[in-house]
């Protein structure tokens, strides 16, 4: 794909953050879109504002939690546009706290969001994609695939996992001429982190003795986004995965997602660990 201009691109969570600027991006560069989201209003209206005409751009509402709507997202793209030519998997969301405080069911669903929809929907796409002998599937991972954490381990889960699906996928796919690519953000300027304060709140609400850490992590968590880049350092980073001959396997951003991935590579483990360790309030 050394070119957007008309190609088809399916991206997920497109109503905000990181997927409305990749949006914004790719409809400069020619794409025709389908935006997925639940968020119907914010969804349609993004699409109207650019492509009054509809016809470059599709929204379609959907849960990719639910198969049936995995199903109208596929089919919806083939009927107005008679093709797929990409995937991006940008849907996901995070949530916080002790490991020994959550609630399976709460891990199960940061799993069933983050993992396992998105490997649903990336089954339904790749026939086409390797039937047409070429395409791309970009997913949306994080630094935190590769860097775990306290009182995110499980949401950091989700992304190692998506780190391992890629690169076994990317094998499978290469002899089809499809590549695989992930994309690794650092912090951010979206509202994820404010979605994930939501989908935690509940469950911090008694941490017992966890509480003290939790309360510094949070505040430390703040004053990390003060580095905090615009969505646009990664929907570059989406258009440059999207149209390079030949793709990076992996890319990350902005710069200081770069320095961290390459202190995990330098350093020993323990000496990494006391870089992220808890400090409890004084």
């Amino acid at each position: 794909m050394s070119g957007l201009s008309g190609q088809v691109v399916i991206v997920t969570g497109a109503s905000s953050g990181i997927g409305e600027a990749a949006v914004r991006r790719l409809a400069r560069a020619g794409a025709r879109l389908v935006l997925t989201a639940r968020r119907a209003d914010r969804l349609e209206a993004l699409a109207r504002a650019l492509d009054p005409s509809g016809n470059a751009i599709l929204a379609v509402p959907a849960d990719i939690t639910l198969d049936a709507d995995r199903e109208r997202i596929v089919s919806a793209t083939l009927a107005r546009f008679g093709r797929i030519d990409a995937l991006v998997n940008n849907a996901g969301f995070g949530q916080r706290g002790p490991l020994e405080c959550l609630p399976v069911d709460a891990l199960r669903r940061n799993f069933e969001v983050n993992v396992f929809s998105l490997i649903a929907l990336t089954q339904r796409v790749v026939p086409h994609l390797r039937a047409q002998g070429r395409g791309r599937i970009v997913n949306i991972g994080s630094v935190a695939g590769k860097i775990a954490r306290p009182l995110t381990s499980v949401y950091d889960a989700t992304k190692h996992a998506l780190e391992a699906l890629s690169d076994g996928l990317r094998g499978e796919l290469r002899p089809f001429g499809v590549d695989v690519v992930v994309i690794r953000p650092g912090f951010i300027a979206t509202e994820f982190a404010e979605a994930a304060d939501k989908a935690s709140s509940d469950l911090l609400k008694d941490v017992g003795p966890y509480q003290p850490y939790v309360e510094a992590h949070r505040r430390g968590y703040v004053r990390m986004h003060r580095f905090a880049r615009p969505p646009d350092t990664i929907a570059r980073l989406i258009e440059r995965a999207l149209t390079a001959r030949r793709p990076r396997t992996h890319y990350a951003g902005p710069a200081h997602a770069k320095l961290f991935l390459f202190l995990r590579w330098l350093l020993p483990a323990r000496a990494f660990d006391r870089l992220v360790r808890l400090k409890k309030t004084p």
